[in-house]
Parts: structure tokens; sequence; C-alpha cells
């Protein structure tokens, strides 16, 4: 029986959820599995990757075969290398402290790298809400200086309306005089 280390789909449609699983080659995409691995959601930035590594590791000393995906999740959380460094334990090569001292220094440097990104990104997001509230304010200061010229037109409109009238006010007793006097 072979075994294959893949990720299982989970999720709703559009928004996939994947458990990382080790599976007999044979069995379906989403059917029976041997033991679940750990989790990866794609829909976060960066991806959430919850992976046991000693059970990963463990798998790959059995032989187990990881997918192209799996492979490089496995690369991304330091499963390859905990094998790949096990694996110098058992030649001699190393010693169990040296290879742990090495995976550890690995891991430290990989989780700056992602912090490094997550601050970047959420920096980005930060420039981005500033820019579009600065561009909102002066929408708004443009907004305010339009209605204001236009109170102040409509302001001067209903002067020349009120002296319009009041002309047409003076004018109108005289032409009801005419009036009065050419039906006499």
């Amino acid at each position: 029986m072979s075994v294959k280390i893949r990720l299982q789909r989970h999720g709703k449609k559009g928004k996939p959820f994947y458990w990382v699983v080790a599976a007999d080659a044979r069995s379906k995409r989403d059917g029976k599995f041997l033991e679940k691995i750990g989790t990866y959601n794609p829909n976060t930035n960066p991806a959430t990757i919850d992976l046991n590594i000693e059970k990963a590791a463990q798998w790959l000393h059995n032989g187990a075969q990881p997918t192209d995906t799996a492979r490089a999740i496995l690369s991304y959380t330091g499963a390859l290398l905990k094998h790949h460094l096990d694996g110098g334990v058992r030649k001699g090569a190393l010693t169990q402290e040296q290879a742990d001292a090495k995976l550890a220094t690995w891991l430290d440097e990989k989780a700056g790298k992602v912090d490094a990104k997550k601050s970047g990104l959420s920096k980005a997001e930060a420039d981005a809400k500033a820019k579009a509230f600065k561009a909102e304010q002066e929408a708004n200061a443009k907004r305010i200086a339009a209605q204001a010229e236009a109170a102040k037109v409509e302001e001067a409109a209903a002067e020349v309306t009120e002296e319009v009238v009041e002309a047409a006010a003076e004018e109108t007793p005289a032409v009801e005089e005419n009036n009065e006097e050419t039906q006499a």
C-alpha cells in the first residue's frame, strides 16, 4: 500500500480550507485517510498553515510521498528539513542536538520572514486607509465649498427677485390707475 501526504478539501464553494492528511494513494481525494497531519487555509494573507512537524516527518520516514502542493507546504513549515536532518542523524553525520539546533534556527528565521511580511501588509493596509481618508476629506471640503457657493448664488438670486418684486409692486399701482381710467 503506497501512502501519499496530500490535501483534503473542506470549506464551502469559493472558500477552500484544506486538511493535510496521510492517505492511501487509491482512496478518493476527500475520502478515507490514515491520519490528519495539519490544516492549510489559503484564504488569509499570508496563508495559514498549522502542521504537526513530528507527525509529518514520521510519515516521511515511513515512505509516504507528498503531492506537489503538500511538498511545498511541508517545505514551508520545515517538515522536509526535519526529515533531512533526521537522515543525517541516522547516518551519524550529526548529533540529535545539532539537528534540533539547526531546525530551531531555521524556524526562527522563517518566523521572522513571516512576521516581516505580515507587518508589511498591515503597513500597506494602513497607508491605503490613510490615503483614502485624506481623499475623502478633500472631497468633503470641495462639496462643502460648492454648497456654500450655491447658497451665495441662491441668496443673490433671492435679492434680485426681491428687487424685481419691489419694482413691480411700485409699477403696479400706476398700471391699476390707468386701467381704472380706461374703464370709466
